[in-house]
C-alpha cells in the first residue's frame, strides 16, 4: 500500500549567500524524496525561502532599499542554487507569498482561540529618540564578558549571549540614543501546555532520530518547556491577526515552520490526487520528516509539535528528525567575512552537482561535524565516481566495435547481488545511514568491475563470443540497475544510462535490459579533475 510521505527541507533565510555546509545539512531531504518516489510511495518535498524577521530588515537599512527586495534577492539566488543541484521540491516557496500569510494567520488564530497563545505585560527596551521597542540585535553596547562593543544578540568575540539586564545598559543602533526600560504588550506560545504530550511522542518516536536530535530535544524536556513570546515589534512580516495588535508582527520561527502545512495546503489545491490531510492528518498512512542542521533541532522536533497539537485537529506529528551535523571547510567554519569556504553556487562554478551531492552524501555529516576539502572532494571524483562507477558504465557500454546489446545470459550470482544490493541500500536509507548506503552501492560498482576484470571481455571476443556476450549482457544489466540505485543520489548521470540503454522511468526494483538494443552516442558520464 503507497504511502504519504511529506519531507520538510528547513527554510533557509534570505539573508545572504549559502555555503556548501548548507547543501550538506539539507541535501538528506533530496534523497529520501527520490527514495521514496522511486519506491512508489506519494511524495511532498517541500520549504521556500525564510524572508522575515530583524537581520533583513537590518540589511535592507545599511543597503538603503527595503526588506522585500533583499528577501527577494535571495530567494531568486536560492532557486538557481536548488535548480543547480538538482533539488527535487515539488514547491519551493516564500514566506513573504499572500497565500502562506493567509493561512498562517488562520493556523495562528485557532492557537489563540483554543487557548494557547496569551498576552502579557513585560518590560523591553525602548527607544525614545527612534520611539520603538528594540529587538536584541537593535542594540549595541560593551561586552560584560569581554569588554569588546557588539551587538545585544551574541558577542561576536566571546560569544557571550547579553541577559535582558545587560541589554539595558546598551544603545540604540540606529540613532545612538541611551535604551531604557518601558512595558510593552506581547503575545506568548503557552509551550509548557504540551510539554507531556511532546514527551509522549517524543519517547515514541525517537528511536528514529539521529542521535543529536534526541539529546537536544531531551534537554529541553528534562529542563521543563518554557512559554516563547510569538509576536516581535517590526514593520516587515506577517500580520497578527487579532484586534489591538496592528503595530506587531509574528516572530519567523512560529511563521516559517507552518511554512510546511502552508506549502502542502497550496500544492494539494492543485492537485487531484491528494489532499493536504493526506498528509497532515492521522489516519492517512503518512510519515512526515524533517531535514535540517543541528542547530533547528528543537524548531522541529519541539516547536512545530507544539503548533500541530495547539490545532486541536487530530494533526499527525512528525515522526522522524534527520538532523545533520556541521560540515567545515579546511577544518575551519565556513565564514564569509573571513574569506573561509566557497558558496554553494561557486562550487558549481567548478564542479558538476553530480559529484558535489555524491561526495556530500557520501562524506556528510551524519553523526559528527566533517571536513571538506578540494583535494578530498577531487579524490572523490577521480576515484570512486570517474575510476570505479563511469569506467564500468564505459568500458561496457562502448566496447570497441559493440553495436548493440547483446544476446547474452545472466549471471545468476550476479543477479542475487543486484537484488541484495536494493534490499540493504533501501534499508541503509530508511534508517538514515546514507554514507553506508551509498557505500553498499559503491559495493556493487566494485562487484561489477571484479565480474568484468575476471572474465576478460577481450579475450572471450576472439575465443568464445557466447561467453563475451554473457559478460557484456551481465554488466549491462548491472548498469541498468545503478542506474535505479544511484539515482537519488547523481540523478543527471543515472538519467543518460537510462537514456542509452532505453529504460522507463526509474524505480527501486531489479529491471533488465532488451537484448539486441541499439548502443548509439554513448559518451563518458564523467570528466577527470587534472589537479592544479
Amino acid at each position: 500500500m503507497k504511502r504519504n510521505i511529506l519531507i520538510g527541507g528547513a527554510w533557509p533565510y534570505a539573508n545572504s549567500s549559502l555555503h556548501l555546509g548548507h547543501i550538506a545539512g539539507l541535501i538528506s531531504g533530496d534523497l529520501l524524496a527520490r527514495y521514496y518516489r522511486l519506491k512508489g510511495d506519494n511524495v511532498l518535498y517541500v520549504s521556500g525561502s525564510d524572508c522575515h524577521g530583524t537581520p533583513i530588515t537590518e540589511r535592507a537599512k545599511k543597503e538603503k532599499t527595503t526588506p522585500k527586495e533583499i528577501a527577494s534577492k535571495y530567494d531568486e539566488e536560492f532557486n538557481r542554487m536548488f535548480n543547480g543541484y538538482q533539488f527535487s521540491y515539488d514547491l519551493y516557496s516564500r514566506t513573504f507569498d499572500d497565500y502562506h500569510k493567509e493561512k498562517v494567520q488562520e493556523l495562528f488564530k485557532k492557537l489563540y482561540d483554543n487557548g494557547y497563545i496569551y498576552e502579557k505585560i513585560e518590560p523591553q527596551a525602548y527607544c525614545e529618540h527612534c520611539g520603538k521597542f528594540l529587538s536584541d540585535r537593535e542594540i549595541s553596547l560593551t561586552c560584560p564578558e569581554c569588554g569588546q562593543e557588539t551587538k545585544g544578540d551574541q558577542c561576536d568575540a566571546c560569544l557571550h549571549v547579553p541577559t535582558g539586564a545587560e541589554l539595558m545598559t546598551g544603545n540604540c543602533i540606529d540613532c545612538g540614543a541611551k535604551v531604557v526600560e518601558k512595558d510593552n504588550k506581547v503575545l506568548y506560545l503557552a509551550l509548557s501546555k504540551f510539554q507531556k504530550e511532546i514527551e509522549e511522542h517524543t519517547e515514541k518516536v525517537k528511536h528514529e532520530w539521529r542521535i543529536n536530535a534526541q539529546n537536544e530535544t531531551l534537554k529541553y524536556l528534562k529542563q521543563g518547556l518554557l512559554d516563547r513570546a510569538v509576536t516581535r515589534d517590526l514593520t516587515w512580516g506577517v500580520d497578527i491577526p487579532l484586534p489591538g495588535y496592528d503595530d506587531k508582527k509574528m516572530y519567523v520561527w512560529i511563521e516559517a515552520v507552518m511554512g510546511y502545512i502552508t506549502d502542502t495546503m497550496k500544492l494539494c489545491e492543485s492537485r487531484t490526487d491528494c489532499t493536504w490531510e493526506d498528509f497532515w492528518k492521522e489516519g492517512h498512512n503518512n510519515k512526515i520528516y524533517m531535514c535540517h542542521g543541528k542547530d533547528n533541532i528543537m524548531f522541529h522536533s519541539i516547536i512545530l509539535n507544539a503548533l500541530l497539537l495547539g490545532q486541536e485537529e487530530n494533526y499527525h506529528l512528525v515522526d522522524t528528525i534527520v538532523s545533520a551535523e556541521y560540515l567545515n571547510f579546511n577544518d575551519q567554519k565556513f565564514s564569509k567575512s573571513k574569506g573561509i569556504g566557497m558558496t554553494a553556487l561557486e562550487a558549481l562554478d567548478l564542479y558538476n552537482s553530480d559529484s558535489l551531492r555524491y561526495h556530500l552524501l557520501s562524506n556528510g555529516p551524519e553523526k559528527k561535524d566533517t571536513n571538506f576539502t578540494i583535494e578530498d572532494f577531487e579524490n572523490t571524483h577521480n576515484g570512486e565516481i570517474l575510476n570505479k562507477f563511469g569506467n564500468l558504465v564505459n568500458r561496457t557500454l562502448r566496447f570497441k566495435g559493440l553495436e548493440e546489446v547483446p544476446n547474452g545470459v545472466l549471471d545468476e550470482g550476479i543477479k542475487a547481488e543486484i537484488e541484495r544490493t536494493y534490499s540493504e541500500a533501501g534499508d541503509l536509507i530508511e534508517k538514515l545511514e546514507f554514507r553506508e548506503a551509498i557505500k553498499k552501492v559503491m559495493e556493487l560498482v566494485e562487484i561489477g568491475n571484479k565480474f568484468y576484470d575476471d572474465k576478460q571481455p577481450w579475450i572471450a571476443k576472439k575465443e568464445n563470443i557466447e561467453e563475451f556476450n554473457n559478460i557484456i549482457y551481465t554488466c549491462s544489466v548491472v548498469i541498468a540497475n545503478l542506474s535505479n540505485l544511484f539515482a537519488p543520489v547523481m540523478p543527471t548521470a543515472c538519467g543518460k544510462i537510462r537514456e542509452y540503454l532505453k529504460l522507463e522511468d526509474a524505480s527501486w526494483n531489479f529491471v533488465s535490459v532488451e537484448p539486441g538494443l541499439k548502443l548509439e552516442n554513448i559518451e563518458p558520464l564523467f570528466t577527470r579533475i587534472e589537479k592544479k
